[in-house]
């Protein structure tokens, strides 16, 4: 229903933004670790499916599944390494992922394109038209956006998605209480790095043209954190509700300011006013504020006078229609 392509575009870009963010919620929801170098595998999706189809003329969809499980290999002993440490520590080694990345991408130019770019062959090829284009991948990102959804729900509602809820919560406690933490972090940074990827990998069919600044850049991390937390990262639409206020709000502020950084600004304010006044988001906020105006159940049921009496004389009757025992009679 868009009235133009650059409409359409701005829809993609969120549902692009909505995979990304329920992607990462997959660590930040379940095991709050707070990653901030998430566009490390979202970039190494792209690249990866995009080199694929490039070097080896790999169907562009094959290549996308592909390039997910390469970057979910890559992300074991990542998280091997990585979440060996918790807090602000395990920002900082995700942050410096992200930047040695950078840096690779930017220097391998021979394989990578450097900072050139890497140009992504169109997988509906030359004949369909931008708009068609983007009114596709809006329906695949949200096929994908679907797919995530159910496994983060169903990891919600299974032992395994309660023991990471117990890691987020007490990550000690849950250790003595016998539940292997390390293991179950690990699956979860996996899952989620895989999901990143193939959110990356769609962007790159999508867009058509990588750029290692732009793909490894930590202000895309920081969005899928925003995101998140605007939504709230323990509720399964949180991130989506999140990617979408977030997403239109920067493409509004590109095009307004796009001369100047005052998007940036405008994102630190809303991150800054998220903290302060919405620390568990949007959809719990709204959540909690229903719940004070629902009527409370009481503990006891209310009895009203007619049915008062009718419960005594039954009580009576029966006693009536009760034999007389032998005790009784003496």
């Amino acid at each position: 229903m868009a009235p133009d392509a650059f409409i359409l575009s701005v829809g993609v870009v969120i549902m692009s933004y909505a995979v990304l963010a329920t992607s990462w919620n997959f660590v930040g929801g379940f095991t709050g670790y707070i990653s901030l170098g998430h566009a490390a595998y979202s970039g190494l999706g792209a690249y990866a499916t995009g080199l694929l189809v490039i070097e080896t003329g790999m169907n562009p969809w094959l290549a996308m599944l592909a390039g997910g499980l390469l970057v979910a290999a890559f992300a074991v002993p990542v998280g091997i390494a990585s979440l060996r440490v918790r807090g602000a520590s395990f920002v900082i080694v995700s942050i410096a992922l992200v930047l040695i990345l950078l840096l690779v991408f930017q220097s391998w130019g021979s394989f990578t394109g450097g900072s050139n770019g890497l140009r992504v062959p169109r997988p509906f090829g030359t004949d369909v038209l931008r708009p068609e284009q983007h009114e596709r991948f809006f329906y695949l990102h949200a096929v994908l956006l679907a797919v995530a959804l159910l496994t983060w729900w169903l990891i919600d509602r299974s032992r395994f998605g309660t023991g990471l809820k117990a890691i987020r919560e007490d990550e000690d406690k849950a250790q003595s209480l016998g539940v292997p933490t390390f293991q179950y972090k690990l699956v979860a940074f996996v899952v989620s790095a895989f999901f990143t990827a193939l959110g990356g990998g769609m962007y790159a069919l999508w867009f058509g043209f990588l750029d290692p600044i732009f793909q490894f850049s930590i202000l895309v991390g920081s969005y899928m954190v925003l995101m998140s937390l605007l939504g709230g990262i323990r509720s399964l639409f949180g991130p989506v509700l999140g990617a979408v206020i977030v997403g239109y709000a920067v493409e509004y502020f590109k095009a307004q300011y796009g001369d100047t950084q005052f998007h940036l600004v405008a994102m630190g304010l809303l991150l800054a006013l998220v903290v302060l006044f919405m620390p568990d988001g949007i959809i719990p906020a709204a959540s909690s504020l229903l719940n004070r105006f629902r009527p409370q159940a009481a503990s006891i049921r209310e009895v009203t006078a007619a049915e008062l009496a009718e419960q005594r004389r039954s009580a009576a009757d029966a006693e009536e229609r009760e034999p007389v025992t032998e005790g009784a009679r003496r």
